[in-house]
């Protein structure tokens, strides 16, 4: 073989794969350019496929969240809590979370926002939206926060129609992180710790999921409308002034005299912690070494020369292998072994924690029945409260286990010992009242505890259902006149409840 014609082959062999790969960066180049330049965006756009023309690869995986889609009735496993929550919402209904792709749907669905008729019905105020759908800062825009905040939760029915997405946490004009809602920045500067102006985007990696993620109450706000009218808005506000561990916040509701609800049989004023997801994780080894929720909950995927994060929101364990396993080492089956074993620790202490502060209601009911008075029920209705509060704290951050398990163990611990000092106290005054052998009614099924606390499921449910088919079809109709509902945030879903439908 000539060494001309042997040259050429070797050049050819070379420059082949040279030119293949020069093609591939250059495709690479130009999908990084896409992701990286600043689309046209209206400001606030709540539909999120909007956003998706320009970012597929996020919008895409945002929609994976849509695979988390089982109903697990929590009260159904855990029938203590309708006790617990005896004449506040979550008696009735109670479920497991679902993926983003089902926020607002679930909050329709649920037994807790009623079954309203018009505008001004239904057991429920406004800020019941705040964190379920990506119209909410659209809205509130529109038409100023007391404003969104006042009223009943069925008034913005036919506004609210699209699930969290796109425009919750980027801003239209450089699709920077920003939050939406001012309550946490007003949150951010009370307890002082870092205020909200000295915020880095590791930061903000975790506050735009705070917005939603954190503990908060109502506070009602006064107001005079345009037409000269004196209203109440009840203000979605964080109890953070004195800082974000339990007795933190719990000493802030003291101090306001605040209560969620009285509750049905002990007549404790009570207090009902929301989902502190941040309050926790801050406190763990994961916040304080400066991780944020999108290092572990929104990994980074490259595809190719593209880097782009996964908006598939959900739990690091999914994904252990892009997540878990950057940081610690060991296999993947010694992490979950691990987490296992952390997690029954807190489930026993929960479990534990629940049943006494049960008890501990019924028996205080008793003691009322027998004719208690005031004076001698006020101690250990106080300790009820706090048990509850610092039980429900440690449990309603789903991921409190994992983001601070010393703490999340430390403030069920108390909470037992609340719970304890309270039925001790009560079994005082039962014996005063000729009740010491008192002995709590059997409340080992839902359907048991809720004949306990009377609840009159099947009507919640019949009312429940006339709404789903009448009102709820009418906001998606009002949404699509307005141009405002996006239909490819509702494809493919099924209609799943814990009751029957």
């Amino acid at each position: 073989m000539r060494k001309s014609t042997l040259l050429t082959i070797v050049c050819v062999t070379v420059m082949v794969p040279m030119l293949l790969l020069g093609v591939s960066i250059k495709e690479n180049k130009a999908a990084q350019q896409a992701i990286n330049e600043v689309p046209k965006i209206p400001k606030l756009e709540p539909r999120s496929s909007e956003w998706g023309k320009y970012f597929p690869r996020q919008y895409e995986t945002y929609m994976g969240t849509k695979k988390s889609d089982e109903i697990k009735d929590v009260l159904q496993g855990s029938p203590e809590l309708v006790i617990l929550w005896a004449g506040y919402g979550f008696s009735k209904d109670y479920n497991a979370p679902r993926g983003h792709f089902y926020m607002l749907e679930d909050n329709m669905n649920t037994l807790r926002t009623g079954a309203p008729l018009n505008p001004q019905t239904g057991p429920m105020p406004t800020p019941c939206w705040t964190c379920k759908s990506s119209d909410v800062p659209r809205l509130i825009d529109k038409k100023g926060e007391l404003d969104f905040y006042t009223g009943k939760w069925a008034r913005h029915g036919g506004e609210i129609v699209n699930p969290i997405g796109c425009a919750d946490c980027h801003s239209n004009d450089t699709m920077k992180l920003t939050l939406t809602r001012d309550y946490l920045k007003r949150a951010l500067d009370a307890e002082g710790s870092k205020p909200f102006a000295e915020a880095t985007h590791q930061d903000m990696r975790s506050l735009v999921c705070a917005q939603c993620h954190a503990e908060y109450y109502f506070k009602d706000t006064e107001w005079t409308d345009d037409q000269g009218q004196k209203q109440v808005a009840k203000v979605v506000t964080f109890p953070w002034d004195n800082g974000m561990v339990a007795e933190d916040i719990e000493t802030y509701y003291d101090q306001r005299n605040f209560v969620d609800w009285t509750h049905a049989l002990s007549k404790t004023p009570m207090l009902k912690a929301q989902h502190p997801d941040y309050e926790t994780f801050i406190t763990g080894a994961h916040g304080k070494q400066g991780l944020s929720c999108a290092d572990c909950h929104m990994p980074y995927v490259r595809e190719g020369g593209v880097k782009y994060t996964n908006h598939q929101i959900g739990s690091p364990l999914d994904n252990i292998a892009n997540t878990c396993l950057n940081c610690h080492s060991g296999t993947e089956q010694e992490f979950r072994a691990t987490i296992a074993e952390k997690l029954a620790r807190k489930d026993e202490l929960s479990r534990t924690a629940m049943d006494i502060l049960a008890k501990a209601h019924l028996e205080a009911k008793q003691a009322w029945d027998l004719g208690a008075t005031e004076e001698e029920m006020k101690p250990a209705l106080q300790d009820i409260r706090h048990g509850q509060w610092r039980w429900d704290y440690s449990i309603a951050g789903h991921g409190a286990f994992f983001h601070a398990p010393e703490e999340t163990l430390r403030v069920l611990g108390s909470a037992i010992n609340k719970g304890q000092e309270a039925r001790i106290k009560l079994r005082a005054i039962l014996a005063k009242y000729n009740a010491g052998d008192f002995q709590a009614p059997d409340f080992s099924t839902k359907e048991k505890a809720q004949q306990i606390i009377g609840l009159p499921y099947d009507k919640l449910v019949e009312e429940k259902q006339q709404f789903l088919n009448g009102l709820k079809q009418e906001w998606f109709k009002q949404g699509a006149e307005k141009g405002i509902y996006d239909p490819k945030s509702r494809e493919g879903m099924e209609l799943k409840t814990s009751y029957p439908n």
